[in-house]
């Protein structure tokens, strides 16, 4: 038994509408840092002979501080003023000892950076370990008072409202 073929034409399926996609803005090239690290490696050889730390470069060292506390890992944080002012205090000390090596062509604002990145990770350590003695101080308090029964412990019975219909 052969079966017949259908003379039906496919249905045409109507062509979505294209959606156009807009340009981006041709930019000049050149992104914009914050610190330019040619002028920070300078300001930073110019200290090392002269012992005289230009305003420019201190600006520079808050600046990369105060850039790090944006990035998403440290954005959230409630104590950040005291993060910057670590990582501020720990570059500076940096810079006063001598501690970047200019006679390498190495990046100072990637080192300077890093100093910053390792301050924060140890003011968010420190704030937990105060956290959590905090902590530990509250609930050590709240046994005491639980075992010699110095604390009053009201128990809310709560008002339901289907009750009250």
């Amino acid at each position: 038994m052969a079966r017949k073929q259908s003379t039906k034409q496919p249905k045409k399926v109507p062509k979505k509408a294209v959606k156009k996609r807009k340009k981006r803005k041709k930019s000049d090239g050149k992104k914009q840092n914050y610190v330019d690290p040619k002028v920070f490696f300078d300001e930073i050889c110019q200290y090392y002979k002269t012992d005289i730390i230009p305003d420019h470069l201190a600006e520079s060292v808050y600046k990369i501080a105060v850039g790090l506390s944006y990035a998403p890992n440290f954005l959230n944080y409630s104590y950040k003023d005291e993060m910057v002012g670590d990582a501020v205090l720990k570059m500076f000390s940096a810079l006063i000892n001598k501690k970047f090596n200019t006679s390498t062509k190495n990046n100072p604002f990637s080192y300077f950076t890093t100093i910053a990145f390792h301050a924060f990770i140890n003011r968010i350590k420190k704030e937990k370990k105060h956290r959590e003695t905090i902590s530990n101080y509250q609930e050590s308090v709240f046994a005491d008072m639980m075992n010699t029964g110095e604390a009053d412990v009201y128990i809310d019975q709560g008002s339901n409202s289907d009750d009250e219909q």
